[in-house]
C-alpha cells in the first residue's frame, strides 16, 4: 500500500485570523429626551401601548362582578406591577438613565421581563376568559389581556433579536469584524 499521499493544491492546515472591533457612544448624562416617543420608535410605541391596555384591563377586572375571586385577584396583580414596571422603564428611556449605565445588559433583562410577563398575561387573560360568559367585565377584561399579551410578546422578540445582535438599550454600539484566511504551511 502506498504512503500517505497529501494532495499538493491544498495547505496542510489552515489559520483563520478574525479582528472584532466594538465602539461604544454614549452620553452618560441624564437628560429629558421626548424622541424616545416617536411615532417611528416602535419600542417607545409598544411601552405606551401596554401601559393604556394593563391600564384598561386593571379597570375592567376591577369593575367585574367577580373582582374579589382569585382570577380576579391574578390579573389586577399581573396588569400593575406590568402598569408600573414598564411606566418604569419609559422614565428611564426618557430620562436616558440606561445610557448611563450602559454596562448593564438591559435588553436581556428586558427580555426576560416581556418574555415573562407575555405569559403572565396569558394565564391571567385566559382566567378572566372563563368568567366571561358570565360577565362583560370579565371578558373585556380578558380582551385587554391578550392584547398585552401580544405587545409584550412583540417586544421581548425585539429584545431578543438587539440583545443577540450585541445592541445596548441606548446610545450606538458598532460592531467590526474584519479579518481573512490565512494558509500557513504545517501538518495536520
Amino acid at each position: 500500500m502506498e504512503g500517505d499521499m497529501v494532495d499538493p493544491g491544498f495547505p496542510q492546515s489552515h489559520t483563520t485570523a478574525t479582528t472584532t472591533t466594538t465602539t461604544t457612544r454614549v452620553t452618560t448624562n441624564i437628560r429629558f429626551d421626548p424622541s424616545y416617543l416617536n411615532p417611528r420608535n416602535i419600542p417607545g410605541i409598544l411601552k405606551i401601548a401596554v401601559l393604556v391596555f394593563n391600564l384598561i384591563g386593571y379597570i375592567c377586572a376591577a369593575v367585574s362582578r367577580f373582582n374579589d375571586y382569585s382570577h380576579a385577584n391574578w390579573f389586577c396583580f399581573v396588569t400593575m406591577t406590568g402598569f408600573w414596571v414598564t411606566g418604569i422603564l419609559l422614565v428611564l428611556y426618557l430620562m436616558h438613565v440606561l445610557e448611563k449605565f450602559h454596562m448593564v445588559p438591559w435588553l436581556m433583562l428586558e427580555f426576560g421581563y416581556c418574555a415573562l410577563w407575555t405569559f403572565f398575561c396569558l394565564t391571567a387573560a385566559s382566567a378572566c376568559a372563563a368568567y366571561g360568559g358570565e360577565d362583560g367585565a370579565a371578558a373585556a377584561a380578558a380582551f385587554f389581556g391578550y392584547v398585552s399579551m401580544i405587545l409584550y410578546g412583540v417586544d421581548a422578540f425585539f429584545k431578543f433579536k438587539g440583545w443577540r445582535a450585541g445592541e445596548i438599550a441606548q446610545g450606538e454600539r458598532q460592531i467590526q469584524m474584519s479579518g481573512g484566511d490565512m494558509a500557513s504551511p504545517g501538518a495536520y
